[in-house]
């Protein structure tokens, strides 16, 4: 697969638009793009696999358990190990934010 991961952007001001850029048994990894979104605090993220991402474009901001809210700016990574409920709690509204996510450890469904 060839492409380039931040032109062009799909245009996600009416959602967040997620997609899968490869997928092997245990592992997939996917592209991201925010614009103005956040997860509802009610309901959080909690994967069985854990799940690596990187801040390709944008600023957002990310909680995840036992950490806190922490800002991401373009280069910023995080693991967050299976089982750990995090959350997405600001992204920006003026401007597209890309996200590259590796998961891994991922049981075929």
């Amino acid at each position: 697969m060839t492409g380039n991961l931040l032109h062009p952007l799909p245009d996600a001001r009416g959602g967040e638009v997620f997609e899968t850029l490869l997928a092997r048994p245990g592992v997939r990894v996917e592209r991201i793009v925010s614009h103005g979104q956040a997860t509802p605090e009610e309901a959080p993220y909690c994967q069985p696999h854990d799940e690596w991402v990187l801040l390709l474009a944008g600023q957002a901001r990310l909680w995840i358990e036992g950490e806190g809210e922490i800002a991401l700016a373009p280069g910023d990574r995080r693991l967050i190990p299976a089982g750990t409920a995090h959350r997405v709690t600001w992204t920006a509204p003026d401007e597209p934010t890309v996200w590259l996510a590796l998961h891994f450890g991922e049981e075929e469904g």
